[in-house]
């Protein structure tokens, strides 16, 4: 149930974005990049474990300073990093033992991290293309 629940949400989240026009400024997904990997600091933080929180704060560094490189040069490295997120979510447990994550939460994200990569890469060529078309 956690997979069509991080589908449903990611899509919701995503095309309403774009409705909108939130996702027309190129902070808005290097933003949920962000968001997305800080997630395990906070439950590393409720379960209360200071070694923990430092292992889940660095990986969030990684996503981060992705998110900013993607941000000032190509935001392909954010879409690739948003997807590459769900697929960490997968191997997370083998790499980090996070007693205060809930045990569905690696499968929802995984589901709500790769739609939304996907969503976002499928964005950015639509708009390549136009870009292209119109000059």
């Amino acid at each position: 149930m956690e997979y069509v629940i991080g589908i449903v949400l990611a899509l919701a989240l995503t095309t309403g974005a774009t409705v909108v026009g939130f996702d027309r400024d190129r902070v808005f997904y290097p933003a949920v990049l962000i968001v997305v990997a800080a997630y395990y600091i906070l439950f590393a933080a409720i379960d209360g474990s200071t070694a923990v929180v430092i292992r889940e704060s660095l990986v969030a560094g990684g996503f981060l300073l992705v998110a900013v490189i993607g941000f000032k040069t190509r935001l392909w490295l954010v879409a690739a990093a948003i997807a590459g997120h769900g697929i960490f979510d997968f191997f997370h447990h083998l790499l980090i033992d996070n007693p205060g994550m809930p045990h569905w939460w690696p499968g929802f994200c995984m589901a709500f991290d790769v739609t939304a990569g996907i969503y976002f890469a499928v964005l950015l060529s639509r708009r390549s293309r136009l870009s292209r078309n119109s000059a």
